[in-house]
């Protein structure tokens, strides 16, 4: 197994280096919602058992932990930065900004576009998160407009300059809007969405063109490349799964999968559950063998979410004949 093992990957061209898996911490921030009342988080979570996976995680060789303001409205900011307290050279922390939200309520209200709110938001994620700078902050809204997106990575570039954050980051799945990000100096990496089952070949060109990381959200469907869906399982009250909006596609009403898309997941089974790999562990594998250039960024919500996923770097990446054999099956 160590032969092909995986550990490192740079985050960009700015010299950071961070583990080749990431984790996506959207889920630990709990329940929270949005104008409606429909849920955006993943459902109930224990504030506990969450700092004990991020400590699992630390020891198993994870350094990179990406969150946002917006998840848990601050929440699970405040959790990250509380597993942290006392290792937070150890590590790499990605946040993100451009939601408006209530954390009174729990509520996502609004968005700000404005330079002046990056830097109000920049401030309060530094708060929270209990940190002096922030490694990788990244535009939270995907389709902001160009002209006001060149603004903020201006701003970016000044926070760097004033040493609150190292890098910055689009998380965007529009190549043109991530080059825009990519003129700047600091920009390191583009977040965008990538999974076995949906690809992202122009990103993936632009940041090999470009020299930046590509940050996978969305590596596991969801969670429907896990073997939680196969035996019936459904999406939880409070989960964004049970409601889920126009943009997650993997999903029905309850949570319930999409059946052709869980027909695709047990087409390419076999192969990413090869060597002794989880399900979850091969749809990983498959991200790496895609480019050099990706880290992927799974939730977790316990300690053994977290030694699942960081079980997968001792695996490594596919070889390139099982890529190829999953794109002719899923052609098919």
């Amino acid at each position: 197994m160590e032969a092909t093992a995986i550990r490192t990957r740079p985050l960009g061209r700015g010299g950071i280096t961070v583990s080749a898996l990431g984790f996506g911490c959207w889920a630990i921030g709990g329940e929270w919602q949005d104008g409606r009342g429909d849920p955006l988080g993943w459902g109930a979570v224990d504030d506990d058992e969450s700092v004990a996976a991020i400590h699992r995680a630390l020891d198993l060789g994870i350094t990179f932990f990406d969150t946002a303001d917006v998840y848990g409205a601050g929440h699970s900011e405040r959790v990250l930065g509380r597993a942290l307290r006392g290792r937070r050279d150890e590590v790499v922390i990605a946040t993100k900004w451009g939601n408006v939200f209530d954390e009174s309520t729990r509520s996502l209200t609004g968005t700000d576009t404005s330079p002046a709110f990056a830097r109000q938001a920049l401030t309060a994620s530094l708060r929270r998160l209990g940190t002096d700078h922030v490694d990788l902050f990244q535009l939270h809204l995907s389709d902001a407009p160009l002209a006001e997106a060149a603004e903020l990575r201006d701003a970016c570039e000044e926070f760097v300059q004033e040493g609150l954050i190292r890098a910055y980051a689009w998380s965007t799945d529009d190549p043109g809007r991530a080059a825009l990000f990519a003129d700047g100096e600091h920009c390191a990496a583009v977040q965008h969405a990538c999974n076995v089952l949906l690809d992202a070949p122009e990103m993936l060109d632009l940041c090999e063109e470009r020299g930046l990381a590509s940050v996978n959200r969305s590596p596991l469907a969801m969670g429907l490349l896990t073997e939680k869906y196969r035996t019936g399982g459904r999406g939880d009250a409070g989960d964004i799964r049970a409601v889920p909006p126009a943009w997650l596609q993997w999903f029905g009403a309850g949570g319930v999968p999409v059946p052709e898309w869980s027909a695709r997941v047990e087409a390419v089974r076999e192969i990413l559950t090869s060597e002794g790999r989880t399900l979850a562990q091969g749809a990983l594998a498959w991200l790496w063998a895609r480019s050099p250039r990706t880290v992927p960024i799974p939730g977790f919500r316990s300690v053994a979410q977290a030694e699942e996923n960081a079980g997968a770097l001792a695996y490594g990446p596919l070889k390139e004949g099982q890529l190829t054999e999953i794109a002719r099956l899923l052609a098919a």
